[in-house]
């Protein structure tokens, strides 16, 4: 069997670690590998290359993507599916493993109905947002970097008795916020899932202001608003110092987690033993603790619920 691997999407901490896993599983099983650079945008042009168990040596660690990525809106049209497909095809390409979130889901499922491609996906990004799987490839490196820097904003907001609004990012999901407002002890997480209340918002600051706190960390999630914007009402509502921070990319970058190394692997793993097995159409994540493969009929149309009690006990600890 000839396997080609791809990621696709937005880059995220622990990819190169599930490529590893492919390559070298792949490899183990007898099967040969070819991997296809910037993600489906690689497959309309063709850009396939081969790889061996060298070509994976000493990335486990690294962020990114030795493969590169991009995002092929192009990718929906018939058409531009077409030369996809005739490029795996032309490259002998006999099993197909992609590895990303949400956009890479739709491209394989198009691949794989409507063209008959043999492909599974590996569940990998730091939204968390992929439905499916209980966690994805690089949510837990994103959480921790922007714990990292709120943490160090926390510093600042104490020493200067200031308000900070933190912009994390969550364009359609709010996963990233709420939990890095969880452990980062944020007064208030704003998040697209909820709407947000500006009258609470300002009622809690005051009743906290008059109650002695010398600082309040407000995580708003990019779907939900922007910094400046609301920290700039807040200022002007309340008249106290407020300050808006964007972590932005920094949470896409760095070296992987210990945990999102051992998810990749297991995940990048799994998917090979599913080709090798000729079982095709899935998604393979994790649910329960366990590595798990959920079938693509099992997924379209389905969005991943966040877990409200979650906000709820945010705002019960943040008095």
């Amino acid at each position: 069997m000839r396997i080609g691997v791809l990621t696709s999407g937005g880059d995220a901490p622990g990819m190169n670690a599930a490529i590893r896993a492919v390559v070298r599983t792949a490899i183990y099983y007898g099967a040969s590998v070819v991997g296809i650079r910037k993600g489906y945008q690689g497959l309309i042009e063709g850009l396939v290359i081969p790889m061996d168990a060298s070509s994976v040596g000493g990335i486990i660690n690294r962020g990114g993507t030795i493969l590169e990525t991009a995002r092929a809106e192009d990718f929906k049209r018939k058409e531009v599916q077409k030369k996809a497909v005739e490029n795996i095809k032309k490259h002998d390409i006999d099993a197909l493993i992609v590895i990303g979130g949400n956009g890479t889901l739709k491209g394989a499922i198009a691949l794989y109905k409507e063209w008959g491609i043999p492909l599974n996906q590996v569940a990998s990004t730091i939204d968390n947002d992929l439905p499916g799987t209980d966690v994805t490839i690089g949510f837990d490196t994103a959480v921790n970097t922007a714990l990292e820097i709120i943490d160090r904003i926390r510093d600042t907001a104490v020493s200067f008795e200031r308000i900070f609004v933190v912009e994390v990012m969550g364009r359609d999901r709010g996963f990233i916020a709420l939990e890095v407002g969880i452990a980062g002890g944020a007064e208030f997480i704003i998040i697209p899932e909820v709407p947000f209340e500006f009258g609470k918002l300002i009622k809690k600051i005051e009743d906290g202001k008059r109650r002695g706190k010398r600082s309040c960390v407000i995580v708003l999630a990019e779907g939900a608003g922007r910094a400046e914007e609301l920290a700039r009402r807040i200022k002007e509502e309340t008249g106290l110092e407020t300050r808006g921070s964007v972590v932005g990319y920094a949470q896409r970058g760095g070296s992987p987690t210990a945990k999102d190394r051992i998810l990749a692997t297991m995940l990048g793993a799994r998917a090979v033993r599913l080709c090798m097995e000729e079982k095709f159409g899935y998604l393979v994540g994790i649910k329960g603790g366990e590595i798990s493969a959920t079938h693509f009929n099992e997924l379209e149309g389905v969005e991943k619920k966040i877990d409200l009690t979650l906000l709820e006990i945010a705002g019960i600890l943040s008095i």
